[in-house]
């Protein structure tokens, strides 16, 4: 009779949990007290993404990682069919109808978690050598970053198509390259930067930047501005929380919760959220620098490069220090794509740490933890 080993608990990392549990928290406060029906929504996708949670962590994902090629290609495929069966809004196309349940999908959130895991997949086949990766595989780790920042980036949703290319060339940085590379590619990006903003952004891309630029912010970032100098050193009162009670800081539920989280709860409050964000970063990176197994080296160091880009932008921006665009706040952010997207992340992260060693029993055929 099979029993369950207590000792594979011993190995789930619990931290991480604690550490997400205050973000969820807050952030529900938060959007409940700004419109209640978004956070009966919220919760709602809370509990689809805990149950999508234990379904990813109970899965035997090392055992099945033939798959992983298929997990990626597919979503390469649900990429293309952006391209030609795409749903428009707001003049992107970014999402495809799903028949018969009046309900659509977003392929570029699915690519994230598909990416990672096959890089993680990758690495793990092919670890890199003692000065890092050479041309060829670095080459050819590249096509699998590039193909689905190309087929997103024409959506266009040049947002994304960057976290995915920073998030893989970061593992590639992290993991270990030739330093040549790194040189060869900091001067195209310099020489071809001002014809890429030339040729190939579009118009509202532009104006996103040349707002930054400018001296005065735009109207969106005045109000954030506003909002986060008015909360003070402790915060406001509800009903004194004028900027969002009274809808002048726009999207104060998602894009720029950060100002509404300051309004309410002042430097101390904000500065409590930023250091669990860095303590979370700092513990993923030490996963993945103690680790020797290349699939948790990757999935732990891809998450905390995804949770620092997304916080760095996102709370630059509600400061007028980077452009205005769609980067929620990680598992703060009002939204269900991006949340159960972390989940997902985190579920795979805690299944390769917490059987790492049930698995490597089970595939080398000398012992089982059941």
């Amino acid at each position: 009779m099979w029993k369950f080993d207590k000792r594979i608990l011993a190995q789930f990392d619990f931290f991480s949990i604690l550490l997400i549990i205050p973000l969820v928290i807050v952030s529900h406060w938060l959007i409940g007290e700004a419109v209640p029906a978004l956070a009966q929504k919220q919760s709602a996708y809370l509990g689809v993404a805990v149950l999508i949670f234990i379904f990813v962590l109970l899965l035997p994902i090392r055992r099945m990682s033939w798959i992983i090629p298929f997990v990626y290609w597919g979503n390469i495929v649900l990429l293309f069919g952006v391209e030609f069966f795409g749903h428009s809004r707001l003049g992107a196309q970014r999402w495809i109808d799903i028949p018969f349940i009046n309900a659509t999908i977003q392929p570029s959130e699915f690519v994230k978690p598909a990416l990672i895991l096959m890089l993680a997949y990758l690495i793990k086949k092919n670890p890199p050598p003692i000065n890092g990766y050479r041309i060829k595989y670095f080459s050819i780790i590249s096509f699998y970053i590039l193909l689905p920042f190309f087929l997103i980036a024409k959506e266009p949703d040049l947002g994304t198509a960057l976290v995915l290319l920073l998030i893989g060339y970061g593992v590639l940085f992290f993991i270990g390259t030739y330093w040549k590379i790194w040189i060869a590619i900091f001067s195209v990006i310099l020489i071809f930067s001002p014809l890429a903003y030339k040729f190939l952004l579009h118009d509202y891309q532009r104006t996103r930047i040349t707002d930054f630029l400018s001296e005065k912010p735009s109207y969106h970032v005045q109000q954030s501005i506003i909002a986060i100098g008015s909360g003070g050193l402790t915060g406001k009162e509800k009903d004194g929380a004028t900027q969002t009670q009274m809808k002048f800081l726009p999207i104060a539920t998602s894009d720029f919760i950060f100002a509404f989280l300051v309004e309410r709860t002042g430097f101390l409050g904000a500065l409590g959220i930023i250091l669990i964000y860095i303590m979370l970063i700092l513990h993923l990176m030490s996963l993945s620098s103690y680790n020797k197994d290349y699939f948790i080296k990757v999935v732990t160091i891809s998450i905390a490069f995804m949770i620092f880009i997304y916080m760095g932008v996102n709370i630059s921006m509600t400061i007028g220090y980077a452009p205005v665009v769609g980067v929620p706040l990680p598992m703060f952010s009002y939204g269900g794509s991006s949340f159960i997207n972390f989940m997902i992340l985190f579920a795979i992260m805690q299944n390769l740490i917490t059987f790492r060693y049930k698995d490597m029993y089970d595939i080398r055929g000398k012992k089982t933890f059941v």
